[in-house]
């Protein structure tokens, strides 16, 4: 004797992430398969450095002009930070941890662009400080700041 079961499950889905979320933990996904698969130290770094700066060149004007400028910057700031991909987009690691990151404003559709620390960074002013900022271009002023805060962070 067999029974038919009928689900009581509603029809109604709830999206709890957006296409560009699930692209992004794809991309992350894809980050971390090729990172499992890359031989010596030394050509990891070199391969997660390329992917950076390929990165980067695929971004519209406005996103790209910041985040090649932001590169240069925390490699001069903390040279000691590896560059990486991350969720897709450019990051700084120290020990295989992200401190740093950039995140483009189309990535997101959003009106401007993120460059933001992770816990790791080393940013602690009393009992709140900011941990990430929104980008709509970069003055002189802005690039000081930076260059001072992945110093901070990275120490």
């Amino acid at each position: 004797m067999s029974t038919t079961r009928r689900s009581t499950k509603s029809t109604t889905t709830v999206e709890t992430f957006t296409d560009e979320e699930r692209a992004a933990m794809k991309e992350r996904a894809k980050e971390v398969r090729a990172s499992a698969r890359r031989g010596s130290r030394a050509d990891k770094a070199a391969a997660d450095e390329a992917a950076v700066v390929e990165k980067i060149a695929e971004m519209q004007d406005a996103d790209r002009e910041m985040a090649e400028r932001i590169h240069a910057l925390v490699r001069a700031s903390a040279p000691e930070l590896a560059p990486k991909l991350w969720y897709g987009m450019p990051a700084y690691a120290k020990d295989g941890k992200v401190v740093c990151f950039f995140q483009s404003a189309q990535k997101f559709n959003a009106r401007y662009a993120t460059f933001g620390f992770n816990d790791i960074a080393r940013l602690d002013e009393g009992t709140m400080w900011p941990t990430a900022f929104a980008l709509t271009r970069l003055t002189g002023a802005d690039e000081a700041r930076i260059g001072e805060l992945v110093k901070r962070a990275a120490g």
